[in-house]
């Protein structure tokens, strides 16, 4: 299934994909879908209002997360290219439900940097209550993936050695456009491409199957130090070819087109535009 939090009049809907149409699927987005027992065979038999998928106004896949586990330095040679060594323990840092925003909006260029940067990343979503989970129960536990724009300012981010400021700006992290159930995209460990463009030049490119810590590993390691709710989010990092990594460094200004990728899932596509 791949399935969707629309945008509606007066508020959101949880919806699911059907061909060229989005059912609802009687929940008002999908966080609140995740935490109802038995929301996979709920979500595949409803039959409520459809809207047409094409142009959907789509939200963050779950607008209000209990929380955003984002993990840095997970692609070898992303790590390579920021010069630094393979690391032993995921390297974990949060962002904010206030920091999401839709697939498809506008990401805001803060007048307070000249660096801001892309990077897209596979994204695990929860779709059980787990603490200190088993192998097993981390693999029951993903209710899907779908894709990330960590877009970060860099300049603020290495203000200090902890990278937090630097990514939890406003409405400044494309998620979405769906989450697409394991068994449509290979299991709970996929291995699809992921991808990077901007205004159609490619500057991101690798494979989600090479990552150091995988997506049930992930949710062990994270339910072992807090509690996972259903529709928490867990952004697995980014591969190599990010702009602040290049020379010389390239930076989004205003104007760009970002294309945020995971095959098999779908892109985020968002315009850069300054502040008014």
């Amino acid at each position: 299934m791949k399935l969707a939090t629309l945008r509606v009049d007066g508020g959101t809907r949880a919806v699911r994909l059907d061909g060229d149409v989005l059912v609802d699927l009687g929940s008002p987005d999908l966080g609140t879908l995740f935490a109802q027992d038995g929301w996979e065979t709920h979500a595949a038999q409803a039959t409520g209002r459809t809207w047409p998928a094409e142009g959907a106004d789509l939200a963050p896949v779950v607008p209000r997360p209990s929380k955003v586990v984002c993990v840095g330095h997970n692609y070898t040679n992303h790590i390579k290219e920021m010069g630094r060594e393979l690391p032993a323990y995921p390297t974990l840092f949060p962002k904010f439900a206030d920091t999401l925003t839709g697939p498809a909006d506008p990401i805001v260029k803060p007048p307070e940097t000249d660096a801001l940067d892309w990077e897209v990343e596979l994204v695990v979503v929860v779709g059980k209550t787990v603490r200190r989970a088993s192998e097993d129960e981390a693999a029951a536990a993903i209710a899907g993936f779908t894709v990330m724009n960590d877009v970060s300012v860099r300049d603020w981010q290495f203000r200090t050695i902890e990278w937090t400021q630097g990514k939890i700006w406003q409405s400044s992290t494309p998620v979405g456009p769906y989450v697409v159930t394991p068994d449509e995209v290979g299991g709970v460990r996929p291995a699809l491409e992921v991808k990077t463009t901007v205004d159609g030049r490619v500057m991101q490119q690798d494979d989600t199957g090479t990552l150091l810590f995988d997506p049930v590993h992930l949710v062990q390691y994270i339910s072992t130090i807090v509690q996972l709710n259903p529709g928490d989010l867990i952004a697995t990092g980014t591969p190599a070819g990010v702009g602040h990594a290049r020379d010389p460094k390239v930076y989004l200004t205003g104007g760009e087109t970002v294309v945020t990728e995971v095959a098999g899932i779908g892109a985020c596509v968002n315009q850069i535009v300054k502040e008014s």
